[in-house]
């Protein structure tokens, strides 16, 4: 029985959403993005605009419903709200690539600006779950080298060409499936060739060795600092640091805000039993705290203490989580929901570049949330920072879906700017991770851990760090430009025939979909 073309462009929508998201960690299954990307490809083949932006819309919600559920930890209606949007935001994608053969060369682009609107816009933008992520991976040891190799690219102009390099694979499978040998000859020579350079690029070089802990205090997942008490989160990560740092280290990692005062952190009991702590393992300690400034405000940073528990430096946090650690419209939203289940405080983001100076030399530090956006690791590396340091604490979410998504971000950081990453969590994950990506080590969640390992300083820059997104947004204009160029100049500006019988089988203007 022959299904009705409505549903077969459903099902192929709902396909491409879902396998999608299946590429995405933690389920981390990278191939299936291009399967999605072609079924999405061929799902606005020869369709109409209206129908492009419905059926994008659609791949576009299958694929943040589950990837984004962790969001639901900070608003459940804006969870809703987000999915909905950002699908919209693929929806205006798909409308404007144009219906014939043009759209190959046009699909990736739009996406690629799609992407760019979403790690943007509203509230500085939410840049998980994103095509880039599929292709990192976030397994632990010994899976670490059997990711897809596209993540290599990143070092070239970050990660926009990785999200771009998985839809021209996508629109290779779909030119095959349509015997577009030439065209899909062409778009996996571009996925090879780019993926190739990507290998050889000049990622930096070492400098001095260095040996460190990544100190992870262990402790229920799923608590939130309201229900818990800061000084047995404390505890825990200075009697991790006395037990399990056993050799010589010359740089203490610890997670983000794990120190929680009231005040500044130089008038409480804390700072004193930190000083000593440096002192007695003589290395250099970085420490994530947060300092109550009144009831409205706190400061999210990390700190720095030398071998002689001397204060030497701190970073305070620039990229803030909305409604994690800021809420926008407050004023209306308390007056319309009330206070209740919306963070009491809002943290001052800081202004200052995305590195500390320490004894053992200038580390880059982005702070958690930071982590999934490329320009703030770019902006550490670029004022010199050596070792890339990702403090952080995912302790409050449900599942692992932040974490996964937050090392196999920290491993297209590393990549990209040519650094070691350390990683450091309270619960998990914490990781380490060489300048290639590689995940070297990685702890469970809810264990006390320390990972010691020699890491090297590096000095010189990618091509990433040195031209930042603004060439992948300059190839993105262009390649629309250029295909709605080639589509106007086909027969009456419409599909080729190859479309049309595509149109014919199942794209016709009938149904929902």
């Amino acid at each position: 029985m022959r299904l009705p073309p409505w549903l077969v462009n459903l099902l192929r929508c709902v396909g491409a959403g879902a396998c999608i998201a299946l590429a995405v960690p933690p389920a981390g299954f990278w191939p299936l993005a291009f399967v999605g990307l072609a079924l999405w490809d061929r799902s606005i083949a020869g369709a109409s605009w209206k129908q492009r932006f419905r059926r994008s819309w659609l791949i576009g919600l299958v694929w943040f419903l589950p990837t984004l559920l962790w969001m639901v930890d900070l608003t459940p209606p804006g969870y809703a709200v987000a999915c909905i949007l950002y699908a919209a935001y693929f929806g205006v994608a798909g409308a404007v690539t144009p219906p014939g053969r043009a759209r190959w060369l046009v699909l990736p682009a739009t996406i690629v600006l799609a992407e760019i609107a979403k790690w943007t816009f509203p509230f500085g933008g939410v840049p998980l779950a994103n095509l880039a992520l599929t292709q990192a991976g976030s397994c632990a040891p010994p899976c670490a080298q059997l990711d897809s190799p596209l993540a290599q690219s990143s070092r070239l102009l970050g990660p926009l060409l990785v999200v771009a390099l998985v839809v021209i694979g996508g629109v290779a499978l779909s030119a095959a499936w349509e015997r577009a040998w030439r065209a899909a000859g062409v778009a996996l020579a571009v996925v090879v060739v780019v993926t190739g350079v990507g290998f050889v690029a000049p990622r930096g070089h070492d400098t001095e060795p260095l040996r460190v802990a990544i100190v992870q205090g262990g402790g229920e997942q799923r608590t939130r600092a309201a229900t818990s008490d800061s000084r047995v989160v404390f505890e825990r990560h200075v009697q991790a640091t006395e037990d399990l740092v056993t050799t010589p280290v010359d740089l203490i990692v610890w997670p983000e805000n794990v120190v929680a005062v009231e005040g500044r952190i130089e008038d409480n009991d804390e700072f004193a039993e930190l000083q000593e702590l440096a002192r007695a393992k003589d290395a250099t300690l970085v420490v994530g705290i947060t300092e109550g400034l009144d009831d409205r405000n706190f400061l999210n940073a990390s700190i720095v203490f030398d071998p002689d528990g001397v204060l030497v430096d701190r970073f305070d946090k620039v990229r803030t989580v909305p409604f994690g650690e800021f809420v926008p419209f407050r004023g209306l939203i308390e007056k319309v929901a009330g206070a209740s289940g919306i963070p009491g405080r809002d943290a001052v983001p800081g202004t200052e570049p995305a590195v500390v100076d320490t004894p053992v030399g200038p580390m880059g530090v982005v702070i958690s949330w930071e982590v999934f956006f490329a320009t703030r690791a770019r902006d550490a590396i670029g004022n010199g920072g050596e070792v890339l340091l990702n403090p952080t604490n995912g302790s409050s979410y449900w599942l692992t879906q932040v974490q996964t998504q937050q090392v196999a971000s920290s491993r297209l950081r590393a990549i990209e700017t040519g650094r070691w990453e350390l990683q450091a969590a309270p619960t998990g994950f914490s990781a380490l991770i060489d300048p290639d990506g590689a995940l070297l080590e990685r702890t469970d969640v809810s264990e006390q851990a320390v990972i010691e390992a020699t890491v090297n300083r590096r000095e010189g820059n990618t091509l990433s760090t040195i031209v930042g997104p603004w060439p992948m947004l300059a190839l993105a204009v262009a390649a629309i430009a250029i295909g709605w160029t080639r589509q106007r100049q086909s027969p009456a500006g419409g599909p080729t025939p190859a479309t049309s019988a595509a149109a014919a089988a199942g794209h016709d203007d009938s149904g929902p979909a």
